[in-house]
């Protein structure tokens, strides 16, 4: 498996890889805020961040579990 870090990936990359993962419905994730994630807002502001090479994925998947999922 190819890495995820921000230092591994350009941009356009981590947009593939934050549209691939959240696509398990088969339906496009732009402007999308189904996937019933509960409150976490849309999809592509939430990961937005990692796209723009600012935080890892793993920080912003971390911040969601600990507000959103109890």
């Amino acid at each position: 498996m190819q890495s995820i870090l921000i230092k591994d990936t350009t941009r356009e990359q981590r947009i593939q890889i934050v549209n691939k993962a959240l696509n398990v419905c088969g339906s496009e994730c732009e402007f999308c805020n189904g996937c019933d994630n509960l409150g976490g807002g849309l999809t592509d502001t939430f990961y937005q961040p990692y796209i723009d090479g600012e935080k890892e994925i793993s920080e912003l998947n971390a911040k969601y579990r600990a507000n959103y999922v109890h």
